[in-house]
């Protein structure tokens, strides 16, 4: 698939979710946003329809992002569905890591082999003050 300028588009980001565990300042009000209602986001089987008709038309990248992706319920069950989509190379994930922990090596085995963790200060202090909840060491584990 080709851009009005010649350029060859075979990266797709799909953001999962709104939620977050985090209200990090420069993201979310600190009391959060009106959460979309389940009827208002795609489901896991549109998302996967979604994926399948871009990689015919030469997907090969897809990048899941949020809110935090990681609680969308049955993330690694997509994951491991779209890794078996003809065409798609690479599945990456951007996530603030607070719930990486246990999902880190489940997340492997299903393929995800590139992940951004968003990490704001390596200060404890300025972490959680920039985060309004989070615990840095959390997020590195």
């Amino acid at each position: 698939m080709k851009d009005s300028f010649g350029r060859t588009i075979d990266y797709l980001r799909i953001s999962l979710t709104d939620r977050c565990n985090l209200r990090c300042i420069f993201c979310m009000p600190e009391e959060g946003v009106p959460l979309l209602s389940h009827e208002e986001i795609l489901r896991i089987e549109e998302i996967l329809a979604v994926t399948r008709e871009m990689a015919s038309m030469g997907l090969k990248r897809v990048r899941l992002t949020g809110g935090e992706p990681l609680l969308r319920r049955g993330f690694i069950d997509l994951v491991r569905e779209m890794r078996s989509i003809p065409g798609i190379e690479e599945i990456t994930l951007t996530t603030n890591g607070t719930l990486l922990k246990d999902l880190a090596e489940p997340l492997k085995r299903e393929g995800i082999k590139r992940l951004n963790i968003g990490l704001p200060s390596l200060d404890p202090e300025k972490y959680r003050l920039i985060t309004r909840r989070g615990d840095l060491n959390q997020a590195l584990e």
